[in-house]
């Protein structure tokens, strides 16, 4: 939601009716739609209607600007069919600085009564019908084109096995069809009809399905009708429509909303079911005597079958035909009212769309055999003994964690085996969640889903939709292992593929133990180390944004105003927890040669300790000679906080190591993942590919 809607929601609901829509409402209107706007008084055509909704109309008008006052009050028709309705009231506003002949003209419906909201609305449904007016508040699709045969086949097949529905097009009618096979080995795929009288008709065939959170569109050519059945070659290309950032699913049983209509208190308060939902939009089953439309503030109270309640503002974005039943569907954009009902809102939604997983607060100790069993202990020539020491640290800190959604989600998968799969998400920096600790029990439990990879696809949901509904999240962060196979195929291929976009990062760095009572013994010579100034930060935050990308820089908060973390911090010892950066900087005769950034998380964030981090950065040509004695200095501020170890960041060649007695295992290949925010739809949507939809002769290859 743009800033001047999210500025205009904050205002007291109650206000005038220009404070209960956004900058523009309603629906535009094309030239077909024959809607004038007239001057009744005047007898004078003021000109075609442009936009319309209950609060205001544009006209595109060819009056001499002195004809039609900025200060006064009009009284306006709007004609269609020979008929008029009106006159309503209004407060005329050029667009133009001035105005000038030709301009549109915003006029402000003032005091608009029930009635004739109802009347304007119904002459908009009318224009909606024949295919002259669309709302304004609709956000465009995201399309991409798809043209390599390996994904095309991907993609298909995960949607195949998933059993998602699609619509096969032909002028005047949509028949429902599903995709029931791919033959990988002939290039064919295999379509059953929903709705086998219709028959197939002629080819060529326009298709859409639907996949994780898009449309896929596809053109089909030379079928081969087999009954209910059609067999068609593979698509030379695919075209993936996103409508929504983010996934919505159908509502649990009983959820409803009650609200009270800006505009029109006498229409009472109304309660309507819930029919979707998401982090940042629901649906709702309204009538039409509701006088919803899109760019209208509703505030919603939203109650569950259990009675929980929580407060939402809303903004309508579409409403759609009436059923046969007389209902619409009204489409809002929603958060939370107030910082009390953010928690609780985060907890609800994401617990609802992946009801399969479950926040591991109470299951800590089989969340822990899990980590033991998966291998993951074994990572980066690690063994169960290393992290026996932070395991109180780590079930300490999960008993706290499903009480605080705003910082964390620790997600499992239970069985009767324990847990069968983890995944965990943090907010790590002001803009930025942290993805980490995954883990995958081998063998097969018994109560595991037919289709093949869904648990991992489930915790994976879970973990990365969770952060979509904090209002700062714009990127995610994660330190993978690149040799693991999963990995390399998810992140990595991912990252890649989205790299000349801008949108997302993937950084060499090696990750090394750095034992607090393990000094180098190298002294520190003529070298000055202390807290870096004011002066001396800022020279860090250009050297930053010279030699690093951009993405690297928004995404770990080495910004000019974040740099110290001061946000991050707050929120975490606001709970009880530690988050902390400190930046030192060496010099020698005053000249600053390289700085040292160090970061401390509460202990048992994560096994690895990969909160309790430093990074060294050069200043000047001289900088790595520095590098050792911060290391040093480094290990005195981590043990004054009673921190045994700490894990060097590593991003250059490393030449100073073994000087500085650092360890790490040469057979791992670490690396920085970032992706924005925005990639994340794109991420799960190629997550629920790489899980499902390979073919045989690619797993073989990379497995």
């Amino acid at each position: 939601m743009h800033a001047i809607t999210k500025r205009l929601m904050a205002r007291p609901l109650g206000a005038p009716a220009s404070s209960v829509t956004g900058p523009y409402s309603g629906y535009s209107l094309q030239g077909q739609s024959g809607i004038q706007v007239v001057l009744p008084e005047q007898g004078r055509v003021l000109g075609r209607a442009t936009l319309l909704s209950p609060t205001e109309v544009w006209a595109q008008t060819e009056l001499e600007p002195v004809l039609v006052s900025r200060e006064r009050t009009l009284r306006i028709g709007l004609e269609v069919g020979g008929t008029t309705l009106g006159p309503f009231l209004g407060e005329a506003r050029w667009s133009g600085a001035g105005g000038v002949t030709g301009s549109a003209l915003g006029i402000q419906l003032v005091d608009i009564s029930r009635e004739q909201g109802g009347q304007i609305l119904s002459l908009l449904e009318d224009a909606l019908r024949q295919g002259s007016a669309a709302p304004v508040a609709s956000p465009l699709p995201v399309q991409e084109e798809i043209s390599s045969g390996e994904r095309i086949q991907s993609i298909l097949t995960a949607i195949s096995a998933m059993a998602n529905k699609g619509v096969l097009r032909r002028p005047g009618q949509l028949v429902r069809v599903s995709l029931e096979r791919v033959d990988a080995e002939q290039g064919l795929l295999h379509w059953r009809s929903a709705e086998p009288d219709t028959g197939w008709g002629e080819s060529p065939y326009e298709l859409e399905l639907v996949g994780y959170n898009s449309a896929y569109r596809m053109r089909l050519e030379a079928p081969v009708a087999q009954g209910e059945c059609l067999v068609t070659p593979l698509p030379e290309r695919l075209w993936r429509v996103r409508h929504r950032w983010h996934r919505r699913l159908p509502a649990p049983t009983g959820l409803r909303a009650r609200f009270e209509h800006p505009l029109w208190k006498e229409l009472g308060r109304r309660e309507r079911e819930v029919v979707d939902f998401s982090f940042s939009g629901l649906g709702l089953l309204v009538d039409a005597e509701d006088l919803v439309f899109p760019g209208l503030f509703l505030p919603l109270e939203l109650e569950s079958a259990d009675g929980e309640r929580i407060s939402l503002r809303g903004e309508v974005r579409y409403v759609s035909f009436a059923s046969r039943a007389g209902r619409r569907v009204c489409g809002l954009e929603v958060r939370p009212s107030t910082e009390r009902d953010e928690v609780p809102w985060m907890r609800f939604v994401s617990q609802s769309l992946c009801p399969s997983t479950r926040t591991s607060e109470t299951m800590l100790e089989p969340l822990w055999d899990l980590y033991a069993a998966s291998g993951y202990f074994n990572l980066a020539g690690k063994t169960a003994g290393h992290f026996e020491e932070i395991r109180r640290s780590f079930i300490d800190l999960g008993t706290r964690a499903g009480a605080l959604p705003q910082l964390f989600c620790q997600t499992v998968w239970p069985s009767e085996r324990g847990v069968e799969a983890s995944i965990s998400s943090l907010k790590a920096y002001r803009h930025s969640w942290m993805l980490h600790q995954l883990g995958r029990r081998p063998g097969k439990s018994a109560n595991a889903p037919q289709v093949p990879g869904q648990i991992l696809r489930d915790i994976y949901v879970r973990a990365l939709e969770h952060p979509q509904g904090d209002p700062e999240f714009r990127w995610m962060v994660s330190y993978i292992e690149s040799t693991v196979p999963w990995v390399y195929r998810t992140h990595v291929r991912f990252a890649q593929r989205m790299q000349a976009s801008g949108q997302s990062l993937l950084m060499d760095v090696r990750m090394m133990d750095v034992e607090c009572n393990e000094l180098s013994g190298v002294s520190a010579g003529n070298l000055d180390i202390g807290p870096a100034s004011m002066g001396e930060k800022y020279l860090l935050v250009r050297e930053l944004a010279r030699t690093r990308p951009a993405g690297y820089v928004e995404a770990l908060d080495f910004t000019r105003d974040r740099l110290e973390m001061w946000d991050v911090s707050r929120t975490w010892q606001g709970v009880g927890l530690e988050r902390e950066r400190r930046i030192l900087v060496a010099r020698r005769q005053g000249i600053p040669l390289a700085a040292l950034v160090l970061e401390l998380g509460h202990p048992g964030t994560n096994l690895f300790r990969l909160l309790d981090s430093a990074r060294l950065f050069p200043l000047s040509p001289q900088g790595r000679e520095a590098y050792v004695a911060l290391l040093d200095e480094a290990r005195r501020w981590f043990a004054l906080r009673g921190r045994s170890a700490f894990v060097y960041l590593c991003e250059d060649d490393g030449a100073y190591a073994q000087e500085a007695r650092l360890h790490d295992d040469p057979s791992t290949q670490p690396c920085l993942w970032i992706i924005s925010a925005s990639q994340i739809p794109d991420f799960l949507e190629h997550i629920q590919e790489q899980s499902l939809g390979r073919s045989p002769s690619s797993r073989a290859a990379k497995e």
